[in-house]
């Protein structure tokens, strides 16, 4: 049996809104395994994006608990959570939030050096290289098209050789081809690198290409529901 390296218990989220408090999730119960890929669909608004930063520390859950790798995220500060998503995640947004008055390589290698990898530079350009861009790794943002800005986002997510990968729509601002060339890449750092990955879309086509398929709606899952938008 697999080993389970992300669990959520009856997990909640309820944010302030101008008439109120509004319940994004509530009491997600999951588990994913490691090596993993997991595709969650839904309609807009159901909380897929909310879950994914929930899963991530990006945004606290405020009910329930969250355990990735056998921690407790909902008891870190955000300090720890920090510390944590460096050594063991990767994020890709739809945007591709890359610091325009870096390169490619610096981009890349910024989060290694803050993670104190002696070979940041060496690892961000093995990363280029194997996204396609070994030459334009010197490159800055604003000279580079949308697909090869995301592949970018990609290297950058992939350089610390995260056990979990958590791609909130990240081909939502590219044209098809592109796009199917994205989640090839995606899918490939999955292979390479054992990571577990987790991909919120809309696509039913890419939905298809993970182990397994959730649907949520209105905030609760439908666990195990292989579906299509």
């Amino acid at each position: 049996m697999a080993e389970t390296i992300l669990t959520l218990a009856d997990t909640e989220l309820t944010l302030a809104g101008n008439a109120g408090p509004v319940e994004i999730l509530k009491g997600v119960t999951l588990d994913v395994a490691r090596g993993e890929t997991v595709g969650l669909v839904g309609p807009s608004g159901s909380g897929k994006s909310s879950l994914l930063m929930v899963m991530g520390g990006l945004e606290r859950a405020t009910g329930g608990t969250v355990h990735a790798l056998g921690h407790d995220l909902t008891a870190m500060n955000e300090d720890a959570l920090a510390r944590f998503r460096r050594s063991h995640m990767g994020v890709v947004f739809q945007s591709f939030h890359l610091i325009p008055t870096m390169t490619a390589l610096e981009n890349v290698a910024t989060p290694l050096e803050l993670a104190r990898h002696g070979d940041a530079f060496e690892r961000a350009a093995a990363e280029l290289e194997a996204v396609g861009l070994g030459h334009r790794m010197h490159h800055y943002p604003s000279e580079l098209s949308g697909g090869e800005q995301q592949r970018v986002a990609l290297a950058r997510a992939a350089a610390p050789r995260p056990e979990i990968l958590l791609a909130d729509e990240p081909t939502g601002n590219l044209d098809g081809p592109t796009g199917h060339a994205i989640m090839d890449l995606l899918f490939g750092l999955n292979a390479r690198h054992g990571s577990t990955l987790i991909l919120v879309t809309h696509a039913p086509d890419l939905a298809a290409r993970c182990g397994r398929t959730i649907r949520l709606e209105d905030g609760r899952l439908a666990r195990n529901a292989e579906a299509a938008e």
